[in-house]
């Protein structure tokens, strides 16, 4: 199917701006220029009952967390979704998925308490892997703090985010718990050596280059890294008995051949599967709420996915 035709005439302005590109900025400037993009084009004005910034211990300092209490929730113990943020292990925060996960609370009817990893190159592999251990280890933990049951637990992300939830996930089932209900994983990256048609048809102009990646990658990985590495690329560990999956991806998004590697993976390890791939869109189209009807329509069935496996349990 062609590229939807109001997402192709956005890539067009977008890659007609004079100026850079991703891969020739400094991290600093690619983090600006995320936000700013972010600000112009991701959900607004979508009313939660609280927002809560917290502060937890992590392996190299404090780590920062915000949780998102679904608009008519009540005071009573709540489900929980563990986000992590997109942004190829450089860029992203907080802010920048404010409105994806005020959406993702309200449609999902759970507490998402998101998580602000550690970014590269300052803080290189495996720090946010670290980090987001680290965050559901915390969160488990502390559930009756937060106001969650801590036998509904699900993890999830976008991009990057989506490796980090599935890594954590990976360990969780390694070292028998938290039990996750489910993993949510928006666009994964499941191969950092994947050499995939994919990788290679979609490589500039839909929205993540070829370039771009491996300027992302060449600021996470260490001199000498192993891409190989199952907290790299989990395509590559053993996934018999981890927690479900609701994989997103879409025809034109590069990573695409390895998610659904990874999907195909999941069945045959006797893990339920539900992939659900658009046709004429690109990678992390979620974002482009103020561009995209689809973008809310998927962000939304993402999040039934996620409520109907935490209110489930």
């Amino acid at each position: 199917m062609s590229l939807d035709p109001v997402l192709k005439n956005f890539l067009a302005q977008l890659y007609a701006q004079p100026g850079p590109k991703m891969w020739e900025f400094t991290p600093a400037e690619a983090r600006q220029a995320f936000v700013l993009m972010m600000q112009f084009v991701a959900p607004k004005n979508v009313i939660v009952d609280k927002v809560e910034n917290l502060r937890v211990p992590g392996p190299q300092g404090e780590i920062s967390l915000r949780s998102y209490t679904p608009a008519g929730a009540g005071a009573g113990t709540l489900p929980a979704l563990l986000f992590f943020h997109g942004g190829g292990f450089v860029i992203g925060n907080l802010d920048t998925h404010d409105g994806l996960c005020r959406v993702l609370a309200n449609e999902s009817a759970a507490r998402v308490v998101a998580v602000d990893y550690r970014l590269a190159p300052e803080y290189k592999f495996p720090a946010a892997v670290d980090d987001a251990w680290a965050a559901l280890s915390w969160l488990a933990a502390n559930a009756e703090r937060l106001g969650v049951d801590q036998k509904r637990i699900a993890i999830g992300g976008d991009s990057a985010g989506a490796a980090l939830a599935t890594v954590s996930a990976h360990r969780a089932k390694e070292e028998g718990g938290p039990n996750l209900a489910l993993q949510l994983l928006m666009f994964p990256p499941t191969d950092l050596a994947a050499e995939t048609p994919s990788r290679r048809k979609w490589t500039e102009g839909y929205f993540l280059d070829k370039l771009t990646i491996e300027w992302f990658f060449d600021n996470y990985l260490p001199r000498n890294a192993d891409r190989r590495d199952p907290r790299l690329s989990p395509l590559r560990a053993g996934l018999r008995g981890i927690a479900p999956a609701y994989i997103l991806t879409a025809q034109y998004d590069p990573l695409r051949d390895e998610a659904l590697e990874y999907a195909a993976k999941l069945r045959d390890s006797g893990v339920p599967v539900t992939v659900v791939d658009y046709p004429d869109l690109v990678h992390d189209f979620i974002y482009l709420d103020a561009v995209l009807p689809q973008a809310r329509e998927a962000l939304s069935a993402a999040a039934r996915a996620v409520r109907d496996a935490l209110h489930s349990r």
